[in-house]
């Protein structure tokens, strides 16, 4: 067995100098990296999910519930991994240059992000950055594990990880027989405000999960919201009448936001809301943190979600 080792040893220094596109250049990552650091939102589940503990990643801005920075599903890998205490950046106002710097990082995963330019700059004089491929916030869960786990020089581990979480969600929607065929739309409301509402566009990975739970956006929409680039689009309530092919509008949310959608007179005319095939995601449910996926939160709250759209589909008729 020695021998094998040997030779996937060599096969994997026989990609290095390794090159990767983004947005601002391409990225040369001269050996296997050993001290990964990851930045912004869930590229540390990449790692994690590898079996690789960060030599420091940022906080969870979104979904916490107490000052850990962590979520429940990085945490849960981080304690089978065995890692008590993971070096977590404190930098949800923005990143900490000083503290990445200190944690000797040899490549910076940021795959999933929206760091700017001058941030890319700044980041590169510390180590090589794995960034986004199109735009900021835009790259989907299956990019984000493909991206960071070439930059990690596990790129045969990541993709057999892509499939694996790709069949506990097929697994998953085999249970629910009445999403298939509906359509969908992620819309966000404002109970301080019903006078718009906000579309995310497919370019969004909320929108692009359901999409692999079988629930596709309407023509309409798709029509409506066209940039590839933008993730969402703000409308006005007259132009309610935009989501009247939706079956199940999903969005952020609890009963109360509910009620006044549906005493609104504008908007309770919507279809979905009248018949209430609306899935809202409360905010205290792991789910709202989950709704821009990784490959650890998708373990972590398939279930949870799956049967909350599934109560949605039944409603409608």
């Amino acid at each position: 067995s020695n021998n094998s080792s040997k030779s996937s040893e060599n096969d994997n220094n026989s990609k290095y100098p390794l090159k990767i596109k983004n947005k601002f250049g391409t990225t040369v990552i001269k050996q296997k990296p050993k001290r990964i650091a990851t930045i912004q939102w869930g590229n540390q589940d990449v790692s994690l999910a590898l079996g690789v503990v960060p030599v420091g990643f940022s906080a969870a801005n979104f979904g916490v519930k107490d000052n850990s920075g962590l979520l429940p599903w990085t945490k849960k890998k981080l304690d089978q991994l065995d890692e008590k205490n993971p070096n977590v950046y404190k930098d949800t106002d923005g990143l900490d240059f000083e503290a990445i710097a200190d944690s000797k990082p040899d490549v910076i995963l940021a795959a999933y992000s929206g760091i700017t330019k001058e941030e890319y700059k700044t980041l590169s004089k510390i180590a090589p950055v794995v960034a986004y491929p199109k735009s900021a916030w835009t790259t989907s869960w299956k990019e984000q594990i493909h991206l960071d786990s070439k930059g990690m020089g596990m790129e045969k581990q990541g993709d057999k990880l892509i499939k694996q979480t790709e069949q506990k969600i097929n697994a998953g929607v085999k249970k629910y027989p009445q999403l298939k065929g509906k359509t969908v739309t992620w819309v966000n409301f404002s109970a301080k405000d019903l006078s718009k509402f906000q579309i995310y566009t497919s370019a969004d990975p909320r929108p692009a999960l359901l999409k692999e739970f079988g629930l596709n956006y309407p023509e309409n929409i798709t029509r409506e919201i066209k940039s590839k680039n933008s993730y969402s689009k703000d409308f006005s309530s007259e132009k309610a009448s935009v989501l009247n092919d939706t079956d199940i509008i999903v969005g952020y949310g609890d009963k109360k936001l509910y009620q006044a959608l549906k005493n609104d007179p504008v908007l309770g005319q919507v279809p979905a809301i009248k018949r209430g095939s609306v899935a809202f995601i409360d905010s205290d449910s792991p789910i709202v943190a989950a709704g821009t996926p990784t490959p650890l939160s998708i373990s972590y709250t398939l279930n949870e979600y799956l049967s909350l759209l599934g109560k949605a589909a039944g409603k409608v008729q």
